[in-house]
């Protein structure tokens, strides 16, 4: 397992590596300048040209990569071409926590609501109990974010008063957030989860271990549920992605200041090194995930090996 953990973490540098090329290359061939424009005014040829050779921007594009991936592996992201005096290690450092927090708090209210919920309606088939979890489910996987966050804060913050409208620091603060940003993985964890354990559940197996007399609950916990997790362990990777992504728009709706409104922002104005380093850390801490999820396989099931 030791070995094979340090071939992933390895295999991540290429995949990096990739990664900052291609978005080196995609955001400057995008029309437009970090100065063409300042607020609502052009600048000046002149004042564009020596902001640019401040910058480096002048410089061959090949010495521009070699240089932005020195400053990486030194962990320097450089500084922001739009937030003047502040380095872009600054700014993620500052943003990275609060959407930490916020898709961890989210990823954890979906795994704690869409497992029990998909383990309940499987055990109770074609019962009251399992149709109303399935409608939950779908309507929970077609209402998008942009949609659900104001509903939520119009009938939870501004109607009923119970939640505030926005901003960040307080644990009440969380909630409408977090459950903006989980309510469709919820549902899609729950709709997997029910049907992997249907399927599980009618294994020989599983009819032997009934037949040897076990408890019901033996049965379900420690035989019948710990291989039915294996697809939705490998559907975490993904969520855990998503998780990251969606955050983009709940930040916005909630005025959260988090890494999606500096990675809009900076887009917009053309920040190149807010947008090189927000895309590499989402991009790393997607490459973890998947590693996450694939030595989680190793502890379901006995029989996969990595070694």
């Amino acid at each position: 397992m030791t070995r094979y953990i340090v071939r992933r973490i390895l295999f991540f540098i290429p995949v990096l590596f990739v990664i900052t090329l291609i978005t080196f290359i995609t955001i400057r061939t995008i029309p437009g300048g970090p100065f063409d424009f300042i607020g609502d005014k052009s600048l000046p040829p002149t004042v564009v040209a020596n902001l640019e050779a401040k910058y480096h921007l002048d410089d061959p594009l090949w010495k521009q990569f070699v240089d932005y991936l020195w400053g990486v592996i030194r962990l320097d992201f450089g500084p922001s071409y739009r937030q003047r005096g502040r380095s872009v290690n600054d700014i993620i450092g500052g943003a990275l926590g609060t959407s930490a927090q916020l898709g961890a708090v989210a990823l954890f209210i979906s795994i704690l609501v869409g497992l029990p919920t998909g383990i309940l309606a499987a055990l109770k088939q074609n019962s009251i109990v399992d149709y109303m979890s399935t409608f939950i489910a779908v309507v929970g996987r077609s209402i998008p974010n942009i949609v659900l966050g104001p509903l939520l804060m119009w009938i939870f913050a501004l109607q009923m008063g119970w939640f505030p409208t926005s901003g960040w620091g307080r644990p009440i603060q969380v909630v409408l957030p977090a459950v903006t940003l989980s309510t469709t993985f919820s549902a899609y964890i729950a709709r997997l989860t029910r049907a992997s354990l249907l399927q599980v559940v009618g294994e020989d197996y599983i009819r032997t271990a009934r037949a040897k007399g076990l408890a019901e609950r033996v049965v379900i916990v420690g035989h019948a549920l710990k291989n039915s997790l294996i697809p939705v362990v490998t559907i975490m990777g993904p969520i855990f992605a998503a998780v990251l992504t969606g955050t983009f728009v709940v930040e916005q709706i909630f005025a959260i200041q988090g890494m999606g409104k500096h990675f809009v922002t900076s887009v917009g104005n053309r920040d190149y090194p807010v947008v090189m380093a927000t895309t590499l850390v989402y991009a790393a801490a997607i490459a973890v995930a998947n590693l996450m999820v694939d030595v989680t396989y190793a502890f379901l099931d006995p029989r996969i090996r990595y070694e």
